[in-house]
């Protein structure tokens, strides 16, 4: 019966290798191709173990069982899909799945474990009574006829006439299967007759399941779809498979054939064989292959668009530098490219390398006004080098860049379109498996050019906007700067004028030489600024009224002279004894410069409710309501010829930092009033404060 249960399962292997070529070829398009793909493999796989066993006067093995297990569940798996209710929208299981689906799986899982290790296979049936393994393959036939009855039954009339033959053939797999095992169960043993029959009456079901799959136009849609990703690493999986078996076979011969030698042939042979199968699934090449391999064959289109524009975003989304080499990776990896350069334009008018993926670096740039370039541009199309070496006239006969030869295996250029201006363009060089570029792969490149330029220029205007803020920094502390030299400036321009009147008193020489000091000092202070990126700030407790003073003595030269008025001594604020001197330097020079001659500038100080109250006053020709909204603390805005506009605006800003206010009353002809209110300074509540913050400090 050996000969005869090896052409048996030999025709069936073979017969369902044609079927799984047409569903992959011819019939790839048809409704649940994929599925019934799976399950046709599967028992061909299954018939050529079978086949070869039987040729070694094995009747069966644990990895025998094992792939009918499979077999069985790919067709039971084809069943439900048909069905439609294998998922419950109200389920918390995974993937939805009804609790009866999830059972009859597990039931597989746990037999297929089980089969494998060797504690559930028939060969164990001689020496076991009704075993466990044969009771559990008559229910996986009982539940295949009662599938395939299902599946008629709640077809409507048109549907029964779609599926009928394919009810017909997979009953009758399952119905055989059912008669094989109860009579195992009847009489203790496998009846070698029966099973030997097995693989004719499997190959018989091949034209049923083939007439029907014709009539699959109306078979009911919303199935489980398989995902590219499963497809890959099923299709891995049995071409290992395949390639074992086909090695294992192999080194049987060597060892049958190889005498005193046959055993160490057979182990090194082995051993090779395993190391080349590892080295073929770790080959990008092969990858790439089998997945364009897979996307003709058993997909109506070339990619699973959420899988590859998931993929796309997140490898544009990753944090960290090397934008444009991920850029390249994600557009390449679409059409299976190992390689290519980011071309993007520069303030030269022209377009230059900005990444490289691996591709060796080359000092090339194109000039944004060439032809190629407005072709880029007003076309926006992908080229096909190959097929513009070919056939020129199909892109306008536009002249290729010379400096494409540095790129020998150059193949695709991309165009990066930005509001329908050319940002840039991508060279990728040749795939490493045979991609055909159609309609829909070069659809799918313009598209991803399209997001990795606004991705591009999104990560430029954050850079330029990161350095204008910069230099906007600087510009501002350089604004700050000037308006104390000016103070300066006019100080010692006053000093210099009076010089001439006054140089033989004794008073103004000793006022002349603080003056310098006092300018000297300040200028140092200055120049620290401009060296450093921050400037420390030194917070102490300071006497007012000797930093107000301070303040008024410096302005005492100018005219009209300010007046000080100290109600009470001793008031302390918590500031930075430069700044404050600063501020309110500023506050009582604007009151000068807007007062007359002949007017006056009071500067008061007073308690108040827990605060301190500086109060500048003039009789200036003071400023409108609009006027003090609208423009007074308005940076860089100001009345006067030689003005910065920014005095009163660090005023507000730095007393804001102290806790304090500004207030301004003022009226057109009638003067100006500031008063400025500072925390006023208490060491109890400060150390107290100190105490209460420093534990969650430390913290």
């Amino acid at each position: 019966m050996t000969s005869i249960a090896t052409y048996s399962y030999g025709i069936a292997a073979f017969a369902f290798l044609i079927l799984s070529f047409m569903l992959m070829t011819r019939w790839r398009s048809r409704t649940h191709a994929s599925a019934i793909t799976l399950a046709s493999l599967a028992t061909m796989l299954w018939g050529a173990v079978l086949a070869w066993q039987s040729t070694q006067l094995v009747g069966w093995s644990a990895w025998s069982d094992a792939l009918e297990v499979v077999r069985s569940a790919a067709w039971c798996a084809f069943l439900l899909i048909l069905l439609g209710n294998y998922r419950n929208p109200d389920s918390t299981l995974p993937f939805k799945l009804n609790v009866w689906v999830l059972a009859v799986a597990t039931f597989f899982l746990v037999f297929f474990f089980g089969t494998v290790a060797g504690y559930w296979h028939l060969e164990m049936v001689h020496t076991i009574g009704l075993m466990p393994s044969v009771t559990a393959r008559v229910a996986i036939a009982v539940l295949g006829i009662v599938l395939v009855e299902q599946l008629y039954r709640n077809k409507s009339m048109q549907e029964r006439w779609a599926v009928k033959f394919a009810c017909l053939g997979i009953g009758a797999m399952f119905a055989y299967d059912f008669y094989l095992y109860s009579n195992a169960m009847l009489f203790q043993a496998v009846d070698p007759d029966i099973w030997a029959a097995r693989g004719l009456i499997n190959a018989l079901t091949v034209p049923l399941i083939a007439f029907s799959i014709g009539r699959s136009a109306s078979w009911s849609a919303g199935g489980l779809a398989l995902s590219r990703r499963v497809m890959f690493h099923t299709a891995a999986l049995f071409g290992s498979a395949i390639y074992l078996l086909a090695m294992g076979s192999a080194g049987y011969y060597l060892r049958f054939v190889g005498g005193s030698w046959g055993t160490v042939m057979q182990m090194a042979f082995l051993f090779g064989a395993l190391i080349l199968l590892v080295v073929i699934l770790f080959s990008g090449t092969f990858r790439s292959w089998l997945k364009v391999f897979i996307s003709k064959h058993f997909y109506r289109y070339n990619y699973d668009y959420r899988e590859e524009w998931l993929r796309f975003t997140r490898t544009l989304s990753e944090a960290g530098p090397g934008l444009g080499v991920r850029t390249i990776q994600a557009v390449a990896e679409l059409v299976e490219s190992p390689g290519g350069v980011l071309f993007v334009k520069r303030e030269s008018g022209r377009y230059v390398p900005d990444a490289y993926w691996h591709v060796p670096a080359v000092d090339v740039a194109e000039a944004a006004d060439s032809p190629f370039s407005q072709f880029l541009e007003s076309k926006q199309w992908v080229v096909d080098l190959i097929e513009c070496q070919e056939q020129p006239q199909l892109y306008d006969d536009v002249p290729m860049p010379a400096w494409l030869k540095q790129f020998p295996r150059a193949r695709l250029i991309v165009p990066l379109i930005m509001q329908n201006k050319l940002f840039g363009f991508m060279l990728l060089t040749q795939p490493r498996s045979r991609v055909v570029f159609n309609w829909e792969v070069i659809d799918l490149l313009k598209i991803a050019g399209n997001q990795a330029a606004s991705y591009l220029a999104q990560q430029e205007a954050a850079t330029a906007l990161m350095v204008a803020r910069q230099f906007e920094s600087f510009n501002r502390m350089s604004t700050f700067v000037v308006h104390d030299l000016k103070n300066l400036v006019s100080q010692l321009s006053l000093m210099i004028l009076n010089a001439e009147k006054h140089r033989d008193n004794p008073e103004f020489q000793r006022d002349m030489l603080d003056t310098v000091d006092y300018s000297v000092q300040k200028m140092r202070l200055l120049l620290q600024k401009l060296s450093r990126s921050e400037s420390p700030e030194h917070m102490a407790p300071l006497a007012i009224d000797k930093v107000l003073t301070q303040a008024v003595a410096l302005k005492a030269a100018f005219e009209p002279h300010p007046v000080l008025d100290i109600a009470e001594s001793g008031l302390k604020v918590l500031a930075d004894r430069e700044r404050l001197e600063r501020v309110l330097g500023h506050l009582i020079q604007n009151a000068i410069e807007a007062t007359p001659r002949d007017g006056t500038v009071s500067v008061a100080l007073r308690r108040g409710d827990g605060e301190v109250v500086i109060t500048v006053a003039d009789t200036g020709a003071g400023m409108s309501e609009q006027f003090i909204r609208e423009r007074l603390f308005k940076p860089f805005e100001s009345t006067k010829s030689a003005g910065m506009g920014i005095g009163v605006f660090e005023s507000r800003e730095y007393i804001g930092e102290l806790g304090g206010r500004l207030d301004v009353i003022s009226a057109p002809g009638a003067g100006t009033t500031i008063h400025v209110m500072l925390p006023l300074y208490r060491p109890e509540a400060h150390n107290s404060d100190t105490a209460v913050r420093r534990p969650e400090e430390f913290s």
